[in-house]
Order: C-alpha cells, then sequence, then structure tokens
C-alpha cells in the first residue's frame, strides 16, 4: 500500500520481527479560518480532504481536529459538526508534523 510507503520499518538482530515505528501527530488548534459542517451520509475524511485540500493524503488532519469523533475510523460519526482546518494552515500543519517525526 502507498499509503505506508513512506513509514520507517525498525527491525533487530535479536527480534526479527518488523515493527512500524509510531508517528507523532501535531496538536491542531482552533483558528477563526477553520470552516464546520455537518457530516453526511457518504463523509469520509479522505473525501473531505480531497474535497478541502486537493489531497486525501491529508485525512488525518481533519480527523485529528476532531477528537471526539470515532478515532479508528475513515468515517465520521453522521449528523454531527467537525471541523475543518483552513487550507491557509496546511503548510503549518505539516511542518509540525515534520518536527516532530524527524528522528523517527
Amino acid at each position: 500500500m502507498a499509503r505506508y510507503s513512506s513509514i520507517r520499518v525498525v527491525s533487530t538482530t535479536e527480534n526479527t520481527k518488523r515493527r512500524y515505528v509510531n508517528l507523532k501527530y501535531p496538536e491542531i488548534t482552533v483558528d477563526f479560518a477553520d470552516i464546520y459542517v455537518y457530516t453526511t451520509r457518504g463523509d469520509r475524511y479522505d473525501l473531505l480532504a480531497q474535497a478541502y485540500y486537493s489531497d486525501s493524503s491529508l485525512w488525518w488532519i481533519i480527523s485529528r481536529a476532531n477528537p471526539l469523533q470515532t478515532s479508528d475510523s475513515l468515517i465520521p460519526n453522521l449528523g454531527e459538526q467537525i471541523r475543518i482546518p483552513a487550507s491557509s494552515r496546511v503548510s503549518i500543519i505539516l511542518s509540525q508534523y515534520d518536527d516532530l517525526n524527524q528522528n523517527i
């Protein structure tokens, strides 16, 4: 799967099992420029990221901005209001992500 290609895999000589290094995500604070929407049937974080950022791989930004939603799913809860961080903030969020994960 291509979306996992950049995740570092670690194995040791004592233990030949491979494991993925845990990634760290930045805290996505509230901003006046953020957009709020009510979810409807068929909404998914990757589709929302494609619609708002033109990049479905940035789904995690919307997911992390809404910690009260189901964290282990790509589908937000139906009929609830979610926050979509403004597209003008994406480069800052990605920079924070890179800073947190540079030594992993």
